[in-house]
């Protein structure tokens, strides 16, 4: 059995307390996009204090993001719109982060490369998204699981987003998480295309 990631099982266990209350998981999804929209804000602002808690505010969206399907599996509340729903949240969020990262360090040393890396790296997400949910229609879940180890899946990198912004500096992350994601760009790809059979989970 896969061991569940460090931020599923926060998430299990925040959400104890929602499980029989009008909270629904809709609701966690749309606060992870304000969250992740108040993110960008600051970000395209680009002054030190703003960029520091912008960082903050995007691990809060990101950790949201996990909150809202364990809601749902606890509370029986699971639909087709929450999934849709929620996958666009994601794809915005992250498209967002890139974005307004490119536009806030354009400014700086970077110039007009920020702003080429953040739409490359943001406007790639719809499409990785859109690649992603034709492979697990096709093929189910397991086509499309992260690696992972000793609970962290390599999207948990994104978390360190905070700790290398506020102790080093925001043009790091985006460098080298921005490249990165062509990466995965690549190797989503790759899944979407590689043979396999056409069974999806039942």
């Amino acid at each position: 059995m896969a061991i569940k990631s460090w931020d599923t099982r926060l998430a299990q266990l925040l959400v104890k307390p929602l499980v029989n209350t009008p909270v629904h998981p809709n609701h966690l999804t749309g606060l992870s996009f304000l969250f992740g929209l108040a993110a960008a804000v600051l970000f395209v602002l680009g002054g030190t204090v703003q960029v520091n808690v912008a960082a903050g505010l995007f691990i809060i969206a990101v950790f949201l993001d996990h909150t809202d399907g364990e809601l749902a599996r606890r509370a029986g509340k699971s639909s087709s719109f929450g999934q849709r729903f929620d996958s666009a949240v994601n794809a915005s969020n992250y498209t967002m982060l890139f974005i307004s990262i490119g536009i806030g360090l354009s400014d700086g040393p970077l110039g007009n490369w920020a702003l080429l890396l953040g739409f490359a790296a943001g406007l790639s997400n719809p499409i990785i998204l859109f690649l992603r949910i034709r492979t697990e229609t096709r093929h189910g879940s397991k086509a499309v699981a992260h690696p992972r180890y000793a609970g962290f899946e390599i999207e948990d990198m994104v978390y360190l987003i905070g700790p290398i912004t506020w102790f080093v500096g925001l043009e790091y992350f985006f460098l080298a998480y921005g490249i990165g994601s062509f990466g995965y760009f690549i190797w989503t790809i790759w899944e979407a295309l590689k043979p396999r059979a056409s069974t999806a989970d039942s």
